[in-house]
């Protein structure tokens, strides 16, 4: 039997990798991650969901892809009246995803959402007002921060919640079991602004609709490697009795 606060302790050790080694992860490995990601419970155990792994040519098409549209992006939210024109012409670098992210974060979440911001950007030395830096910082995820391997989760759109709810598990599992191999990973809702990049590379089945990605590999000795956000104490989620 696993020791409870072994466990515990191994849970809150797991961190988000921001930067990562470029050593290579030999398929078998990214086999026994998906084969434990598979452990979790899911809805009538359907499994709604399925992965696109990328790695060698392929992540590196994928990526060149998405940081050309990302550049675009970013000249038209800190660029030139010129760059705002430019990706107004460019229907590609259009975010455009499966699932709509444009929309802003519930007004009594985004206290979190602006913490963790400037607790992140704070230590790599970004200044909140310093656009270009942040947007640079930004568009890291389209390299995937160095990691060799990316996966894009994908999930049947007519499932709706639940297949979300249970790529979710899938993936958390997933990411634990490469922590217990000494691996990094993060997720990654950034990749999943550009669908047609991946539908290009794989054999989407129909129905299948990109829900984020996640980056796998060797964390290095960056500095943001060592950020950890604050853990929520389980009262700040635990509703009241009426």
């Amino acid at each position: 039997m696993t020791n409870p606060k072994e466990f515990s302790a191994f849970l809150a050790s797991r961190r988000t990798t921001r930067d990562f080694l470029p050593t290579p992860i030999d398929a078998s490995v990214i086999e026994e991650l998906i084969t434990d990601g598979l452990t979790a419970p899911s809805w009538s155990n359907t499994r709604p969901f399925m992965v696109a792994v990328a790695s060698g040519e392929v992540r590196e098409r994928i990526s060149a892809d998405m940081m050309r549209r990302a550049v675009v992006l970013t000249g038209f939210r800190v660029g030139s009246l010129a760059d705002k024109i430019k990706f107004l012409l460019t229907p590609k670098a259009w975010p455009i995803s499966d699932f709509s992210m444009l929309k802003p974060y519930p007004v009594e979440l985004q206290p979190r959402a602006r913490k963790v911001g400037k607790e992140l950007y704070g230590l790599i030395g970004v200044p909140r007002g310093d656009k270009q830096a942040r947007e640079a910082q930004w568009m890291k995820n389209y390299q995937f921060f160095g990691a060799p391997v990316e996966l894009f989760v994908f999930v049947h759109k007519d499932l709706g919640v639940f297949a979300a709810n249970d790529a979710g598990l899938f993936s958390e599992n997933l990411m634990l079991s490469a922590h217990a191999r000494g691996l990094g990973t993060c997720a990654q809702g950034a990749a999943a602004l550009w669908a047609d990049a991946i539908h290009r590379e794989f054999k989407v089945p129909k129905g299948y609709k990109l829900l984020y990605g996640i980056a796998v590999g060797y964390a290095s000795d960056a500095l943001i490697n060592t950020f950890g956000a604050d853990r929520l104490p389980a009262s700040e989620i635990t509703m009241q009795q009426a």
